[in-house]
């Protein structure tokens, strides 16, 4: 425990968020010594993000399993990047998400890689907490496959298979400038814009407790109207869009679809700027099962299964037809001020993802198993 906390310690330290593109190397190579020597190390970078993959000699086309964590956090003060351990959790800036679970899959790649009948592989991307695209999304592009993917977000020992995907778009609205003691010669833009987010609202309303739906953040309201006395003439609405892999409106639909249909609901201009699809892997596939047959194995865990409402890379795996699931230790507080890891489960982490490894090749040799990549 000593030795996971002094290296978390010293990871933690490096402030990589994504407008720090030294520190993100400077992780990346932190992690890819720790992993040992004699592997292949094959190095990414897309749009100034840097990644890699690692994997035994030779193994490159016959990768069964790839571990993948990210080693980019999000801006925090510098206090949160000492890590200060509290009893059995350790506070600091990615302890939760996901440096802990980073350094815990890289040792358990270093131990048992070189050894295991079929090809593993060890996936470090610096980009997952900005969308993913330049670490895990471009190492696929660049024809990385596996038969099964773990990634290690914060799942508390549970199983994740499915996760909503993410759509960012906006609302904007005109309207016709006037002097604001006279608002009748005018027409409001952000009382349009106002009317325009309700609709999306009563369609996707907040719910009032957790709940697998479709939910819609309206994270900005702006206008480029800057004086009290004037009726402004343009606003525009930030809209965050999660939904799950069963919404019709959103999940198999086009940017330029889900605008449309955005736009039909606000009766404005809806503009979608990014959009993610869902992630599920198969519950009864090989992958899934082997896993959690792991965890109760090698933990006092059940090993169950559990939705997430954000986005994650899995989705990258999912729209290539790869299994991806998330797998990873116990913590709370990730983007806040408070986070931690618990440090009571990354023995249990890593004893099961070891047995995982073990469990593999009978797993995939099974009927309905994936005995090479997808």
């Amino acid at each position: 425990m000593t030795q996971w906390t002094d290296k978390l310690a010293q990871l933690i330290a490096v402030r990589s968020t994504a407008d720090r593109p030294a520190e993100l190397r400077k992780a990346l190579d932190l992690v890819i010594a720790e992993a040992g020597p004699g592997l292949t190390v094959r190095r990414f970078e897309s749009n100034g993000k840097p990644s890699a993959l690692l994997h035994p000699p030779g193994a490159a086309d016959d990768l069964q399993v790839i571990l993948n964590a990210h080693l980019d956090v999000v801006p925090a003060p510098d206090e949160q990047f000492v890590a200060r351990r509290d009893g059995d959790r350790l506070h600091g800036r990615g302890a939760h998400d996901m440096k802990a679970a980073a350094l815990v899959m890289t040792g358990v790649f270093r131990e048992v890689a070189r050894s295991l009948p079929y090809g593993m592989g060890l996936q470090l991307v610096t980009d997952e907490e900005v969308g993913g695209a330049d670490g895990t999304g471009h190492q696929l592009a660049e024809g990385v496959r596996a038969g099964f993917v773990v990634i290690g977000e914060q799942s508390d020992l549970r199983v994740v298979t499915e996760s909503k995907g993410i759509c960012h778009a906006r609302l904007t609205t005109t309207g016709r400038a006037a002097h604001a003691a006279y608002p009748w010669l005018g027409e409001n833009a952000v009382l349009k814009l106002t009317k325009a987010i309700q609709s999306v609202l009563v369609r996707y309303p907040v719910p009032a407790a957790e709940e697998w739906t479709t939910t819609v953040n309206m994270a900005r309201i702006e206008t480029p109207n800057r004086a009290y006395n004037q009726v402004p003439a343009a606003a525009e609405a930030w809209l965050d869009i999660r939904y799950p892999p069963t919404d019709p409106d959103f999940a198999g639909r086009t940017r330029d679809e889900i605008a449309a249909h955005l736009g039909r609901i606000a009766g404005e201009t809806a503009i979608v700027d990014t959009l993610g699809p869902p992630h599920r892997a198969d519950p009864d596939g090989p992958g899934v099962v082997a896993l959690r047959a792991a965890i109760r194995s090698a933990t006092d865990r059940p090993g169950d299964l559990l939705r997430k409402h954000g986005a994650a890379d899995g989705r990258y795996y999912h729209e290539r037809g790869i299994d991806a699931v998330i797998f990873g230790p116990g913590g709370d507080g990730q983007h806040g001020p408070a986070e931690y890891v618990d440090l009571t489960t990354l023995r249990p982490y890593h004893d099961a993802l070891v047995e995982f490894t073990r469990r593999w090749p009978a797993a995939a040799s099974a009927p309905g198993g994936s005995a090479r990549p997808g």
